[in-house]
């Protein structure tokens, strides 16, 4: 005879079970028999996901994506199961994590309804998307428990601020992903509400910035109206430790950073930079400034630049006023083929106990202001005394290394100027079939530091 293992194991270990199930075939058990029904409260997790239901009233042939009645239909069916589910799930102790995402529902006040329900009984994560706009009553969006919050597409806070004007005072991490914010208080206002902000997720439109106690911060901010130009950015985070900032560069920035350690940056033009075939430049004016945000790092220990930010720091920083980065001792960049390496001699300069330089990438556009830390300027232009030999690195490790006589001429280069090298790791492309005689190269090239030692890994 057949054993119902399932059936018996404990209460709170099946209601446990039942929580990482979809939240539809969580409910479906509850027709299985009296138990079953009666597990249903033990549910802590709830994931109400609109694309994810069933709709068996479909006719052949008929598309409910472009019917108005169908559409009705499938809003119904939504609404009535996640009201039936909440129904059974009142006598439950607690939510700890509620998702909703809404692709055809459009009944503000319902779906309201149903977060309050979900915060009020204590909700810890709460996950919020939708297709259309939806507007959330930020009068009564509030809670002390939560404290995972991401908002996502549609939905977006709006109304009177709570009491106090906090919104969350224990939460930990906030994510805005494409969440449009109908007024300016809201925008400045919501996350101050959030005073315990740890980590926050920002795929927004934004120009203001202030949490006091946040440890680290991702910021992308894309717009797609190229006649717009940000006039400036101001970041008030003084608890800040790890920013991954990617944007278009602005007019001025206004930050508060004293203890950022580490930076990733990719940072971009609004046009692109034009060049004579000879390398001249033919842009007369660039838009922007990052003199002030580079001030503003000026206590990190590990920065990481994209091409586009190499780009950026030297076009909008001018290299007799680049501030030093004193307490910079890990330096990443990564190179394109487009954009040239002009801010490179200014960044080492500026960078005085850099320790370990990380390049993806060797190749880059030769342009007539290269500076003397790459090798493409001509011999008789190398007479000053190289960047590189005042460089302190001693761990230099190149990324997608090719193998071309470009990077090889560089390689050479990096060898002979830095004196205090100690180690070089050279990171091969998987694809490369002469791997042997590349290596045997690089193996070759004379070194100015007697302790270098070269890896491929």
């Amino acid at each position: 005879m057949d054993t119902d293992l399932i059936s018996n194991l404990p209460d709170d270990v099946l209601g446990k079970i039942l929580s990482l199930v979809p939240t539809k075939l969580a409910a479906a058990t509850s027709v299985l028999s009296k138990r079953w029904r009666n597990l249903l409260p033990l549910v802590d997790s709830l994931d109400f996901d609109e694309s994810m239901l069933f709709y068996p009233d479909n006719k052949d042939g008929e598309d409910e994506a472009s019917s108005d009645e169908s559409g009705l239909r499938r809003r119904h069916r939504f609404s009535h199961f996640v009201d039936k589910t909440l129904a059974l799930l009142s006598n439950a102790p607690l939510i700890k994590r509620f998702s909703l995402k809404c692709f055809y529902e459009n009944d503000e006040a319902r779906i309201n309804s149903w977060i309050r329900t979900a915060l009020e009984r204590g909700c810890l994560e709460l996950n919020l998307e939708a297709a259309n706009y939806l507007c959330i009553d930020s009068q009564y969006f509030t809670s002390n428990t939560l404290v995972k919050l991401t908002i996502s597409d549609g939905f977006y806070p709006e109304g009177h601020l709570p009491f106090g004007g906090v919104f969350f005072p224990v939460l930990k991490t906030l994510t805005l992903v494409k969440v449009s914010f109908a007024s300016d208080d809201m925008l400045e206002f919501f996350i101050p509400g959030c005073p315990a902000l740890e980590e926050l997720f920002l795929c927004v439109w934004m120009q203001y910035l202030s949490s006091p106690n946040v440890k680290r911060v991702t910021i992308t901010s894309d717009f797609d109206d190229n006649d717009f130009q940000l006039p400036s950015i101001r970041i008030k985070t003084p608890s800040l430790m790890y920013l991954d900032y990617s944007s278009y560069v602005a007019g001025d920035y206004y930050v508060v950073l004293d203890s950022l350690v580490e930076a990733r940056l990719d940072l971009r033009l609004y046009e692109s930079i034009i060049y004579d075939d000879d390398g001249s430049l033919w842009n007369e004016e660039v838009f922007g400034n990052v003199t002030n945000l580079i001030e503003g790092i000026r206590t990190i220990k590990s920065l990481h630049l994209s091409p586009n930010s190499l780009e950026v720091f030297y076009f909008c920083c001018d290299s007799d006023f680049m501030p030093v980065l004193e307490d910079l001792v890990n330096l990443a960049i990564e190179s394109d083929k487009e954009k040239g390496w002009e801010v490179m001699p200014s960044l080492l300069n500026k960078s005085p106990n850099l320790q370990t330089l990380v390049i993806k990438g060797l190749v880059h556009r030769v342009t007539d202001c290269c500076g003397d830390a790459c090798a493409c300027i001509r011999m008789k232009d190398r007479e000053i005394v190289s960047c590189l030999s005042r460089c302190r690195v001693k761990v230099l490790e190149i990324l997608g290394y090719g193998g071309s006589f470009r990077e090889l001429k560089q390689m050479r280069h990096f060898l002979g100027k830095l004196r205090c090298l100690e180690t070089v790791k050279v990171g091969v492309k998987e694809d490369n079939k002469k791997s042997n005689y590349l290596v045997a190269n690089v193996m070759a090239l004379p070194r100015v530091s007697s302790k270098c030692k070269i890896q491929f890994i």
